[in-house]
């Protein structure tokens, strides 16, 4: 019976009204208590290949997203977020397990987790809560535990888990709180041929980002693009109107993100802005409150604690982020000084090591011989052959051109503040000498902490550079970071 029916139904006596009157509050302070006490529920959406800068609530004024946008009035929006890889699986199953690529025994594309490690779905598994994943799923056969149900999806080129999503709130056991972990494909490569949501005008409804050239084949693949975050845009209304179909939009906390940059040269495997800096929209209405920003710098293995903290569980000592979850009700705190990344093989051979601050970026290469144009999906891409056909005039601003250097340089460093495209290396800048010297010691003792190793022999190239044809290596492995120190067994947090 409603509150308000309960008031209605009383009658005026003197004689009993002091009995009733506590009798009303007991009730009122006990269904109070109930609420408070009922556990959230979580909704994880994770974007495939879509970058930060590409969401209107990041300032993209032609991309159409209004219900992220709108999810982001509602809350918090998180604007120093970052991914520890800018490469699919690795990105994932680090922020499945609060780990560093390079310690999860995954750091490389289609890796498949190890058993021994603790997955933060099956933490709250058994807690009693409810765990789904639909759509992508490619973090290996042991994370099948983790989940109640699992609704995978292979289609990359279509609406995969999305249609998925409002079956599971409708399917759902009624009698425990849910996890859900929704991984669409949009905006992965290739391009589905039509999509539900806005369209696009490749003449009026694009910003090509300063790494492309502007050519009308790249507005055409920025369009493609553009219409597939639409959809994602799309079905997260349609989400949220179930929820609130069922009067669950309150108690329910949903985090929108995403894996890594967009599939473009420049952006994608990239330890740069372009690359590891991520969207981060929370809307938890009991627990958040509205139109708030947070500039605090966070890591996405920070993402695993703090979501089984909202669940009243404490993160194991295998997890090396930290509970962020003050931010939620002071975003204007400080959290980290330092978020860590890394870039192992995704079609082809790399490795780099990088660390940023709210200041400073500082990235290592150990293979400075190779170019980084890029995985496959991106350098073959009608935009990367824009970008090759204008090199060849001489037309490429520095930015541009950057996907095809070689040899690239073995130490990078960036002020962000002052270049926040990340164009210029100041490495030989006296000015930056300390604040240089600084990163290179915190990265080398947090690759020290942590166990990371720099392989002779790493898993070579898959693809020819330049054609894209497969080469005899192919399906061939070499040796993953951090196997020569057992990294995966490895907990230290190292520098935070």
């Amino acid at each position: 019976m409603a509150f308000c029916e309960r008031i209605g139904s009383f009658q005026y006596n003197p004689g009993n009204m002091t009995r009733r009157y506590f009798l009303l509050l007991a009730w009122l302070l006990t269904s109070i208590a109930a609420q408070a006490a009922q556990p959230v529920n979580i909704i994880f959406i994770i974007g495939d290949d879509i970058s930060w800068d590409d969401i209107g609530a990041y300032g993209n004024g032609k991309v159409k997203t209004p219900n992220l946008n709108k999810l982001a009035r509602e809350g918090i929006k998180f604007t120093n977020m970052f991914l520890t890889a800018s490469s699919c699986s690795p990105s994932r199953t680090s922020i499945l397990t609060g780990r560093y690529p390079h310690n999860t025994g995954a750091a490389e594309l289609h890796s498949p987790l190890p058993a021994h490690l603790k997955y933060f779905p099956e933490l709250l598994k058994q807690k009693g809560y409810y765990t789904a994943l639909a759509g992508k799923w490619h973090e290996g056969p042991n994370t099948r535990r983790a989940y109640d149900t699992l609704l995978v999806n292979q289609a990359q080129n279509g609406e995969g888990g999305e249609v998925q999503w409002i079956n599971l709130l409708k399917a759902r056991p009624r009698n425990k709180p849910f996890f859900f972990w929704l991984s669409p494909y949009d905006a992965h490569r290739p391009w589905s041929a039509s999509t539900n949501g806005p369209q696009h005008d490749p003449a009026r409804d694009v910003e090509v980002p300063p790494t492309l050239v502007d050519t009308r084949e790249t507005r055409a693949d920025l369009v493609s693009y553009y219409n597939e975050i639409a959809r994602l845009d799309h079905y997260v209304g349609e989400l949220e109107k179930e929820l609130a179909a069922q009067g669950l939009s309150d108690n329910t906390l949903i985090i929108f993100t995403a894996d890594n940059g967009r599939p473009f040269p420049g952006s994608k495997t990239r330890l740069t802005d372009a690359g590891i800096k991520t969207p981060f929209l929370v809307k938890w209405p009991a627990g958040i409150g509205a139109d708030q920003t947070c500039q605090s710098l966070v890591s996405a293995v920070d993402i695993a604690p703090t979501l089984l903290a909202v669940a009243g569980i404490s993160a194991g000592p295998t997890f090396q982020g930290k509970s962020f979850l003050q931010l939620f009700k002071n975003p204007a705190q400080e959290f980290r000084n330092y978020i860590f990344a890394e870039h192992n093989w995704h079609d082809y051979e790399a490795y780099e090591r990088a660390v940023r601050t709210k200041d400073f970026l500082y990235i290592i290469n150990k293979r400075r011989q190779l170019d980084n144009g890029g995985p496959i999906d991106a350098n073959q891409s009608p935009s990367a052959k824009a970008l090759k056909a204008a090199r060849k005039t001489g037309k490429l601003s520095p930015l541009q051109d950057d996907a095809f250097k070689v040899p690239r340089p073995s130490e990078e460093f960036f002020d962000n503040f002052k270049d926040p495209a990340q164009v210029e290396n100041l490495l030989g800048n006296q000015t930056y000498s300390k604040q240089i010297q600084t990163l290179k010691k915190v990265l080398a003792q947090w690759q020290h902490d942590t166990g990371d190793t720099v392989p002779e022999h790493l898993t070579p190239d898959w693809y020819d550079r330049e054609t894209g044809e497969p080469l005899p290596a192919k399906d061939k492995r070499g040796e993953m970071p951090g196997a020569a120190r057992n990294a995966d067994r490895v907990n230290a947090k190292g520098p935070f």
